[in-house]
């Protein structure tokens, strides 16, 4: 019988000014996921290890089974898998973790099965399974994921992503302070409605960040990372969020923020030593308050999701 594994890597999500349409990839964090084919039709959920037994093994719940059947009944195949999800990113994290697994588990059904699908058309099986984790299938995790580097999500209706440039010098620093914000908390203070003047603020970042990622313009994707209609209402939720903005700044950051809904926070920067600074000075804040936190930088992931041996 044939098999094969896949890895994806984890996500920042909303990326300050583009709440819900922007997101990028992450080297190194991510899921991995190996399948083999069985003779018997239908999906099985064999193994999951590294989430401490929290995720469910019912295939109609599981995203790496949501996704690869809504894969299998767009071909009208019914074929056997078995699924082993190895787990490399936390739960509730705001690093994309539900994305990552369905992605790795799309890239490696879509090998398996002879490549039907080019890898920027799994994008709607994983949004599925999305769906199916959280309740919305939002593209800025998986369209990351999935596709690597910067991501745009400019409609839902039809899907229209585009991979953005990315700077050969851009690095990212990650905070997972050890806090648990559950996303429904983090989705219920948001406002329902915006004023006429944040909206024009946020769309002028948001095209300010694009055009600053294509033209390498690192001052301007500093100036283009404020977010005025999310952040300010989800910053209180974390703690140490205002002091740990100031102490990276001194740091030489670009800016920060909230990665996904939290309470991961995310600090870009140009080149590795001010990634490696950031992190010393965003330890120090967390030392200083008392609360634990996991660091991790790294340059963009360009590659995404990507068969890893079969």
């Amino acid at each position: 019988m044939k098999s094969v594994q896949a890895f994806a890597p984890a996500t920042v999500a909303n990326v300050s000014c583009g709440f819900d349409i922007l997101g990028f990839a992450i080297e190194g964090m991510g899921d991995w996921v190996t399948l083999h084919e069985k003779e018997s039709p239908g999906l099985v959920v064999t193994s999951i290890q590294g989430d401490g037994g929290k995720l469910p093994k019912d295939p109609l719940k599981n995203t790496c089974s949501v996704a690869i059947q809504a894969l299998l009944d767009e071909l009208g195949r019914n074929v056997g898998m078995e699924i082993f999800l190895e787990k490399g990113l936390p739960l509730g994290s705001g690093m994309g973790s539900s994305a990552a697994s369905a992605v790795a588990a799309l890239v490696a059904a879509n090998h398996l099965l002879g490549n039907p699908f080019e890898k920027k058309d799994l994008l709607p099986f994983a949004m599925a399974a999305e769906k199916a984790a959280c309740g919305a299938g939002h593209a800025d995790n998986v369209g990351p994921s999935l596709l690597g580097g910067f991501v745009l999500i400019r409609d839902y209706h039809p899907l229209d992503v585009i991979k953005l440039h990315v700077p050969k010098d851009l690095y990212c620093t990650l905070l997972h302070p050890h806090f648990e914000l559950n996303t429904a908390d983090s989705r219920s203070v948001l406002r329902e409605s915006i004023p006429l003047k944040h909206a024009t603020i946020q769309s002028g970042n948001v095209a300010g960040l694009v055009a600053g990622l294509y033209e390498e313009d690192y001052e301007l994707i500093s100036r283009s990372l404020r977010d005025v209609i999310a952040e300010p209402y989800r910053a209180v939720l974390i703690p140490g969020f205002y002091e740990v903005r100031e102490a990276i700044k001194g740091a030489g950051a670009l800016g920060m923020g909230i990665s996904g809904s939290g309470p991961t926070l995310f600090c870009l920067s140009r080149g590795k030593e001010k990634a490696s600074q950031i992190a010393e000075a965003a330890k120090e804040v967390y030392q200083s308050i008392g609360l634990g936190v996991d660091v991790y930088f790294s340059a963009i992931n360009t590659a995404g999701g990507h068969v890893l041996e079969s």
